[in-house]
């Protein structure tokens, strides 16, 4: 059984700053990324960003430059700082765990999501 609690979303004006937290827990056997997806209200899940074990970050168009992933590969533990924030970057986010218990197999892992609200 594997969990991801999430923590760290709430309500900020524009411009502000929020840090969200993942940690995962369980049986986790090989991760191949770990990474932060969201959904704005209305609209369908889109990734934010990405680390891939192992490897560089990737990050939507519409964050680069103003949010952050990092990772605490000892704790299963995957962080989004967010900074200058957006109204259009109201959404509930979700963490994700990519990992593959054996060749040829992949599955994905899902927190519950944060909610994410920005506004004056």
């Amino acid at each position: 059984q594997v969990q991801l609690v999430e923590s760290g979303g709430g309500l900020v004006q524009p411009g502000g700053s929020l840090r969200l937290s993942c940690a995962a827990s369980g049986s986790l056997f090989s991760i191949i990324a770990m990474g932060w997806y969201r959904q704005p209200p209305g609209k369908q899940r889109e990734l934010v960003a990405t680390m891939p074990s192992g490897g560089s970050a990737n990050y939507a168009d519409s964050v680069r430059g103003r949010f952050t992933i990092s990772r605490d590969n000892a704790k299963n533990t995957v962080y989004l700082q967010m900074n200058s924030l957006k109204p259009e970057d109201t959404a509930v986010y979700y963490c994700n765990v990519r990992e593959s218990p054996r060749s040829g197999y992949v599955r994905d892992f899902w927190g519950q999501g944060t909610q994410v609200t920005v506004s004056s």
